[in-house]
């Protein structure tokens, strides 16, 4: 597609903004919901780990001395069976001198989990024996309890505030906790909307001196209106004045800060700063893949906040680490890098083209990063000192924290001879930054990226720093995995059903899979060859599908690349019907499904478990006639095409599971497919639009 010139302008104003600052955001990651803590003297950032199916990734805890650097710690936590996130978490410390952590979830109910540990990182023991400390209905009735944050007034007194979807159940929740043992509810309430308009998540209360301010974020979180606002009362339970400035924090000028909100407070010596996230850049589909980032605020009297200044800049304390990063700013290529080019989305306001750059990997800056050209590995980067130097750690950030990265690590003089550095090619650990030590005399630093945790997975960096002196570090002990690594392509069409040679008639049994994975289609339900419009096919009555007795295999799990291309007909459009799914319609989460349909809802084209990230025909195929649909995936990029031309397009990422591959069925009944289908194909790799044109020419 091409893209406007003006487009391309403000790209490169955004890409120029964001390597000229470092600081913001503050983590290498996608992570949202920042609780600041800072116990004895060391930094820890509590959050909810996000770009992960509606942010469902591993909780963890990030952990700095300086506020500059910053280790990843996965939780040890015993969270109630079934539950898979761990939302907006709280910690606080207790007069007993424990820690406990609270934690929001909407799996069985939107309720607040509380658990104790002797350690700010853990491990974490179940408060009120695994119940709830703050179920759905506290404050109000219905009202989801979600997003708390925690203040212990001067009396010792701890209250928490609380909700989600405030502007539908009309106020914000907050009950009294016993300061003894932390989790009975002595009394509740709620404060109306009127005290605070626009309310809709993440509360934060902070006192100063005799007042009470309770901040909090308005708008939707995945999209730009997003935005913190603020209201004052003499009680902590009000009645609340909404204050002025506001919002005090929301999107810039020109959304290269997009969507900032859901934050906590962090003081240092007389001042103040506020820890928020923002949406990543270029803005991921689906709006959760958000970044943490920090800056001043302030408090011009104990009721009145000024407007936030949102910055790439960022926050710089005095505590900073001395050690040099030799690395910063070298020169750097690798084997392949990704050029994003997509059309808008309601995410993204204006066409994309971005490209992730090798530089991206040395600029310190975790707003960008290096992402190879495809999913394909091995994968490298040469990073380029500039001269021959001595050095003893190299710390690596790549794209997900949370998941593990197999790779080596070779140096040299002369990018001619290679000496092995570090071999982690076995690696079966997640860490941010993983750090490989070793003393060594190279110029050139070359990291090999030989397989990740999930399929599908990208070769792909935030930060590489080297150092000729070792910082100290905190003690981080994430978990080996025993699962993966991830599978590659097979670069394969492994289903292929036609109906061609069937004969006519009620079809029955069985029909060979024409594909590599091989196996049978088998026919459940009622289904019928004949001729439709000169062209033999099999008639799908919405009780009859196709089932393959081979399973999808693992090179099509998790973020996969895929091709999945049908011949279809239909009498009339339907909502959305499906012509092709390998993986199940049941315990979805955003972007943890995809199928083919065909209809006029916002999955006509492709479900993917989420209204935020399903894709719509921007042109629904004609009824009445034969369509050729076909659908891309490389691992970033979505593709529809409609008889050989491109009809839509979005950026994703995807966490499927891999499951029965079905034609005209998926999983749900009211789904199943009403109509013609001469053709279904499946791929495991992405298809060039010239293949395509040439499969979307008729027999």
């Amino acid at each position: 597609m091409h893209t406007k010139p003006a487009v391309l302008f403000l790209l490169a104003i955004l890409l120029a903004t964001i390597v000229n600052a470092n600081n913001n955001p503050l983590l290498p990651g996608y992570f949202a919901d920042p609780t600041i803590k800072k116990f004895d003297g060391v930094y820890y950032i509590y959050s909810t780990s996000d770009g992960i199916k509606l942010a469902s990734g591993q909780p963890t805890v990030w952990i700095s001395y300086d506020f500059e650097n910053w280790y990843n710690q996965e939780l040890d936590i015993e969270l109630p069976v079934g539950l898979t996130n761990c939302w907006a978490p709280d910690v606080v410390k207790g007069a007993d001198h424990k820690y406990y952590y609270y934690m929001g979830n909407c799996q069985f109910g939107c309720n607040i989990y509380g658990y104790v540990s002797d350690n700010p990182i853990g491990p974490w023991k179940p408060l009120n024996e695994g119940k709830p400390v703050i179920p759905v209905g506290s404050g109000k009735e219905h009202l989801p309890a979600l997003d708390a944050q925690f203040l212990l007034d001067d009396d010792g007194s701890l209250y928490s505030y609380f909700g989600t979807w405030c502007t539908s159940f009309d106020g914000v929740g907050w009950v009294k906790i016993n300061s003894k043992d932390m989790h009975t509810i002595e009394n509740e309430g709620y404060i109306p909307i009127e005290q605070l308009p626009h309310a809709f998540e993440a509360a934060y209360p902070i006192k100063m001196n005799d007042k009470y301010i309770l901040m909090y974020s308005s708008g939707d979180c995945r999209l730009s209106s997003y935005a913190v606002h603020y209201a004052h009362s003499d009680s902590p339970t009000g009645p609340f004045t909404y204050g002025e400035n506001n919002p005090i924090l929301e999107t810039n000028a020109d959304h290269t800060i997009d969507g900032p909100g859901h934050h906590s407070i962090l003081k240092e010596g007389n001042d103040y700063y506020i820890l928020y996230h923002r949406h990543d850049n270029p803005h991921s589909t689906g709006g959760e893949f958000r970044q943490v980032c920090a800056d001043k605020i302030v408090f011009t009297n104990d009721s009145t906040i000024q407007k936030i200044i949102p910055t790439h800049q960022g926050v710089h304390l005095d505590n900073k680490t001395k050690h040099t990063n030799t690395a910063l700013n070298a020169s750097v290529h690798a084997s392949s890098y990704y050029h994003l080019v997509s059309q808008a989305t309601r995410y993204t306001r204006e066409d994309v083209n971005f490209e992730y750059h090798p530089q991206h990997a040395t600029d310190d800056n975790n707003g960008t990063q290096w992402k190879a050209g495809s999913s394909k590995l091995p994968q490298s980067l040469v990073v380029d000192l500039g001269e021959v130097q001595e050095i003893k750690r190299i710390m690596t950030n790549f794209e997900y924290p949370t998941f593990y990265y197999q790779y080596k690590i070779e140096v040299s003089e002369n990018k001619e001879q290679w000496q092995p550095y570090a071999d982690r090619t076995t690696n079966r650990t997640a860490g941010a930054p993983m750090i490989d030590d070793n003393d060594a005399s190279c110029r050139y630093i070359k990291i090999t990226v030989t397989g990740t945790e999930k399929s599908g997975m990208y070769a792909a960096i935030w930060n590489v720093k080297v150092y000729n002196t070792l910082l100290d570090v905190p003690l981080i002990n994430n978990t080996k995995v025993n699962d993966g690594p991830g599978a590659l392509s097979s670069n394969s069409l492994l289903a292929n059903f036609e109906a061609q040679n069937l004969e006519h008639g009620k079809l029955q049994g069985k029909v060979a899979n024409k594909g590599t994975l091989g196996g049978n289609f088998k026919v459940s339900g009622k289904l019928t060859v004949t001729e439709k419009d000169k062209r033999k096919a099999v008639k799908f009555m919405g009780d009859g599908y196709l089932e393959l007795d081979k399973d999808a295999p693992a090179s099509l799990d998790w973020n996969s690349s895929f091709t999945v291309a049908a011949w279809v007909y239909v009498d009339q459009i339907p909502d959305g019907k499906c012509i092709m799914a390998w993986n199940s319609r049941e315990n979805m989460l955003q972007s943890s499904y995809a199928a083919l349909m065909y209809g006029r809802s916002n999955y006509g084209a492709m479900a993917h478990g989420d209204g935020a990230v399903d894709l719509s025909f921007k042109n629904i195929p004609q009824a009445g006639k034969w369509q050729h649909i076909v659908v891309t995936f490389d691992g970033m990029l979505e593709n529809v095409y409609v008889n050989g031309e491109l009809d839509t397009q979005m950026p994703l990422m995807l966490f499927v599971d891999a499951d029965k591959i079905r034609v005209g069925a998926s999983g749900m009944p009211s789904e199943n497919f009403t109509g013609y289908i001469s053709e279904a194909r499946l791929y495991d790799y992405a298809l060039t639009p010239d293949e395509i044109k040439k499969l979307s020419t008729p027999n």
